[in-house]
């Protein structure tokens, strides 16, 4: 399990984290999603050790990160841009991360390496930015720490090799004690892959809920109400986070499960009346503005 306490950091005057207080548990993968600049890369350095806080703590499985080799070795750190040896091969680069990684997989390497279709001998400097990250989680995965903290992972893979990432995760939660941290400006790539994600806005921890509870608690309904005093009285009786009316279709975001929410728009008589999917973006937009922030156009 991993604690972060009261955490702050600044260069010069500008507060790159700002207080923040998470727990990320053991077997999940925690999306930490954020705009350039909110403090993602910061957080992510300070969870491995790399940089020490201002102030605040921050524990792995109860040991202190920072100057802590004991720690330090259940962790491996995939920075948003790798960095290779000059002339580095992936051959000669795994043969680093053996002598580093005590428990690193040179045979599964070797076999990842082969199925994305990558040569052990050939230079890396000549990889495109995609293979490059290729390359970089491979060597992360087979390192076999347990946490793997991985920052702008799936930036520059194309959508296939990104579904390999994300399913190569997956198998190793199955088959490890394996706990992948995953920040990226971007929703989308978190939405099918994480079951927590905390939300970082300038600085600090906006949100940071399990996605399965957030989808459960949570609905998006379309109806259609012709009686508009029947229509208010639901707008009142449900926990409503957002709506909007177009026409006579009206869309409600509200919280609580989908029978206790379609019992009371049945109860209204509608015309027409559904549950629609909600994705992971319109879950956060809602929790934010309900939380008194606007936040639409600084997540994508």
């Amino acid at each position: 399990m991993i604690r972060a306490e009261g955490i702050r950091k600044t260069f010069g005057c500008r507060k790159a984290i700002n207080n923040i207080t998470v727990t990320i548990q053991e077997g999940n993968i925690f999306g930490l999603v954020g705009t350039n600049g909110a403090g993602k890369s910061t957080f992510l350095r300070i969870l491995s050790g790399v940089l020490k806080p201002e102030a605040g703590t921050v524990t792995i499985d109860e040991l202190p990160v920072f100057e802590n080799e004991k720690a330090k070795a259940k962790i491996c750190f995939l920075s948003d841009t790798a960095y290779f040896f000059p002339g580095a091969t992936p051959k000669t680069m795994a043969h680093y991360y053996g002598i580093v990684y005590p428990e690193f997989d040179k045979k599964r390497f070797d076999e990842l390496l082969n199925k994305f279709g990558m040569e052990q001998d050939a230079k890396i400097n000549t990889f495109s930015k995609g293979m490059k990250k290729q390359v970089s989680v491979l060597l992360g995965i087979c390192t076999n720490t347990q946490y793997l903290f991985c920052d702008e992972t799936f930036d520059g893979l194309d959508p296939v090799m990104r579904q390999a990432v994300k399913s190569i995760f997956a198998s190793e939660i199955l088959n490890r004690n394996f706990t992948p941290v995953i920040a990226s400006h971007n929703l989308r790539e978190l939405e099918d892959i994480c079951d927590h994600v905390g939300l970082l806005h300038q600085g600090g921890i906006l949100l940071s809920r399990d996605l399965e509870d957030m989808k459960f608690h949570i609905q998006k309904i379309q109806c259609v109400i012709q009686n508009p005093v029947l229509e208010e009285e639901l707008l009142r009786e449900l926990d409503v986070m957002q709506h909007e009316k177009r026409g006579s279709l009206l869309t409600i975001i509200a919280r609580g499960t989908k029978e206790e929410i379609m019992e009371r728009v049945e109860s209204k008589y509608p015309v027409f009346g559904e549950v629609l999917p909600l994705s992971l973006e319109e879950i956060f937009i809602s929790e934010t503005e309900v939380a008194g922030y606007d936040i639409k156009n600084l997540i994508c």
